[in-house]
């Protein structure tokens, strides 16, 4: 089976500082993978639920780690359901706002 696309499996911890202060922090591991569309009742059944999905990630089992955040083509993508296929994983994903980035403070300052 051809896995020839690329993308990033991104996890985000969070953890207390000396201050006190909880940071977030990302690890990534880029991973190779099949990129499929979203067939059409897939799409219906999770946009009953709430949900915009946008494609169907296939990657070795092996190579996912309950990353909740996908990074593909420049954007950043939420997983809201896997399945185990044999060796492989399915990863369906959504956009949804909180995905592009570990800082969400809308005040412009960084730090």
């Amino acid at each position: 089976m051809d896995k020839s696309d690329v993308i990033k499996l991104i996890s985000v911890t969070t953890t207390q500082d000396a201050y006190g202060i909880w940071q977030k922090t990302e690890s990534s591991a880029q991973v190779y993978c099949r990129v499929e569309s979203i067939s059409q009742r897939e799409f219906f059944d999770a946009g009953r639920n709430g949900l915009n999905p946008e494609y169907k990630f296939i990657v070795f089992f092996g190579d996912y780690n309950n990353e909740m955040v996908v990074e593909y083509n420049g954007s950043r993508y939420a997983v809201y359901r896997t399945y185990q296929n044999n060796d492989d994983m399915e990863l369906y994903v959504e956009r949804k706002g909180g995905t592009n980035g570990i800082k969400e403070d809308n005040s412009g300052q960084t730090g």
